[in-house]
């Protein structure tokens, strides 16, 4: 278990140091801006729509290592999927880092997103890991208001 939270840790780290996405947009159909009071991240999501399917998505800002990586990895897995599979994808990710901590976090289809499952462990940090989500939801409605994680 060590070796796969060690490559959990790395991945994590690597999309802070290089995150993927991390631009502006000046296309972008979409745009929402989330806050993690909590501990400080800001977030500006880009999105750009083309029907029902995200044909681009950006993300410029600041906070913790997680909350960076998150936002990376999110931007990754939802470029060219419809509005209903983020919204799966945003279901099952919340779910991977929600669920009792009695049970067994497994990430099963969430790809490389199922790196964050050993955030659950610290309830803290999954403010950190689901306000790029939260701030997804916000564009995707087209809600004006800051997305928290409160």
């Amino acid at each position: 278990m060590t070796d796969l939270r060690d490559l959990y840790q790395e991945v994590i780290l690597d999309h802070n140091k290089s995150p993927h996405n991390f631009r502006e947009m000046a296309d972008a159909s979409r745009i929402a801006l989330g806050h993690n009071p909590l501990c400080g991240d800001r977030l500006k999501l880009y999105v750009r729509l083309d029907g029902d399917r995200i044909a681009d998505v950006a993300f410029q800002g600041q906070g913790c290592a997680i909350s960076k990586a998150s936002a990376s990895l999110m931007t990754d897995a939802i470029k060219g999927k419809t509005l209903d599979e983020a919204e799966t994808l945003y279901a099952k990710f919340h779910d991977l880092l929600t669920g009792p901590p009695d049970e067994k976090a497994t990430g099963a289809g969430l790809g490389k997103l199922a790196v964050f499952s050993g955030v659950r462990e610290f309830p803290v940090r999954v403010k950190c890991a689901t306000l790029a989500w939260h701030t997804l939801e916000s564009a995707l409605k087209n809600d004006k208001e800051i997305a928290k994680t409160e």
